[in-house]
């Protein structure tokens, strides 16, 4: 294997193990007795339900950072102008499959749903958060990358700053101009369509340029890439728990010390997702780093397969949803409900519908079962192919 396609497995196989875990998450939502409230808000919730969810807050900070870091590999086969024209055409894609595909996923809904007055609901999360980043890195990438790196580093360092005077907004209010979606969550309606900002956009931003702006580190020898990636995610994990330790800076979400010791783990680790505070990214990007470094160690098998998703984690990503609300639909028709009962978002299924922990990890188990062949085979044409439209998928 050549040290391109070396470095590029790597970066594969951990965005293939994100959206593997994202799935997890998606499954819980669908699935589950009382998905509607936060598993994250009670320190003394079971420990499995709160692992769970917070597992999968790896997987947000990693698809942001390496599509970055994929975009900063482009430069060594794309001219700037070239990279430019990709990114903002990419980025508006995603927003466009946003707001169009993957909302109507979501809901079931696309003629809008009785919780918001009959509006469309269009919840803009990491697809958007990846788009609108991209589309900042078209104009920013000519900057070059160090310069990107210490505009992204600036933006995820001190975006916090920002939490004692910025207006705190909440998922579905509406009551803020649309400048407040920078930094905090809100909604905004247009006609019949209810837009509601969960991915707060700036730190994601950061998150990209950081990325992009680190490209360099992949296009080093073995023995030098994995030394760094392993220093930089064991610097990153042992800020995180200085900062969090001692609550000085970094995250506007405190935390104490409870009765018992896993609830005290639990509060210490709830950190803050919407927007991603620094302590949340080091938290994340840490271990996602020092398990990049570790990527050869990886049994084949194992390894194969992550990296066959990673390849292909649009896809995945449109796929799973679609499949996901799907089989809740199924669930909800077996339980006694109506179909229509399982068309909006999850917060308003019915009451008495859901499964238990273990059954939602036998159905996240079939899910990516069920996903393995239609991802196998677009990771095969995009390996076989090189039609220009294979790269928005």
């Amino acid at each position: 294997m050549n040290q391109r396609a070396y470095r590029l497995d790597a970066i594969d196989m951990v965005r293939g193990l994100a959206v593997v875990v994202m799935a997890l998450d998606h499954v819980r939502d669908y699935f589950m007795v009382a998905a509607a409230q936060d598993p994250l808000a009670d320190p003394n919730v079971p420990p499995v339900l709160f692992f769970t969810r917070w597992v999968t807050h790896f997987c947000a900070p990693v698809f942001v950072l390496l599509a970055g870091t994929s975009a900063g590999l482009m430069t060594a086969r794309k001219s700037p102008r070239e990279l430019g024209r990709f990114l903002l055409t990419r980025g508006l894609w995603l927003i466009a499959v946003e707001i169009v595909v993957i909302s109507t996923a979501w809901t079931f809904a696309p003629g809008g749903i009785p919780e918001f007055g009959g509006r469309i609901a269009v919840p803009l999360q990491v697809i958007w958060a990846i788009g609108a980043s991209m589309v900042v890195l078209s104009a920013a990438q000519w900057l070059g990358r160090r310069v990107c790196l210490a505009i992204g580093l600036a933006i995820v360092l001190g975006h916090n700053l920002l939490d004692p005077v910025w207006p705190a907004g909440g998922l579905f209010d509406e009551q803020w101009p649309l400048w407040v979606a920078l930094h905090a969550q809100m909604a905004k309606g247009a006609g019949p369509v209810l837009f509601a900002f969960v991915y707060p956009v700036l730190a994601w931003v950061g998150v990209m340029l950081v990325g992009f702006g680190s490209a360099g580190i992949f296009e080093h020898d073995p023995p030098w890439r994995v030394t760094l990636l392993r220093m930089i995610g064991v610097a990153c994990v042992a800020a995180f728990g200085a900062l969090r330790w001692f609550e000085v800076y970094g995250d506007p979400n405190g935390w104490q010390r409870q009765s018992a010791l896993v609830a005290t783990v639990i509060d210490f680790l709830n950190t803050t997702k919407y927007p991603p505070s620094l302590v949340f990214l080091l938290m994340t990007i840490g271990p996602a780093a020092i398990l990049c470094s570790m990527a050869s160690r990886v049994p084949a098998i194992v390894n194969n397969t992550l990296v066959m998703f990673g390849r292909v984690p649009f896809a995945f990503y449109v796929a799973h949803l679609f499949l996901i609300h799907g089989l809740s639909v199924l669930l909800g028709v077996a339980q006694g409900f109506a179909p229509g009962q399982m068309a909006t978002l999850f917060f308003f299924f019915p009451q008495g519908y859901g499964i238990g922990m273990p059954a939602v990890y036998v159905v996240w188990v079939l899910v990516v079962a069920l996903l393995y062949p239609l991802c196998r085979a677009v990771a095969s044409a995009k390996a076989q192919r090189r039609d220009w439209w294979l790269s928005y998928v």
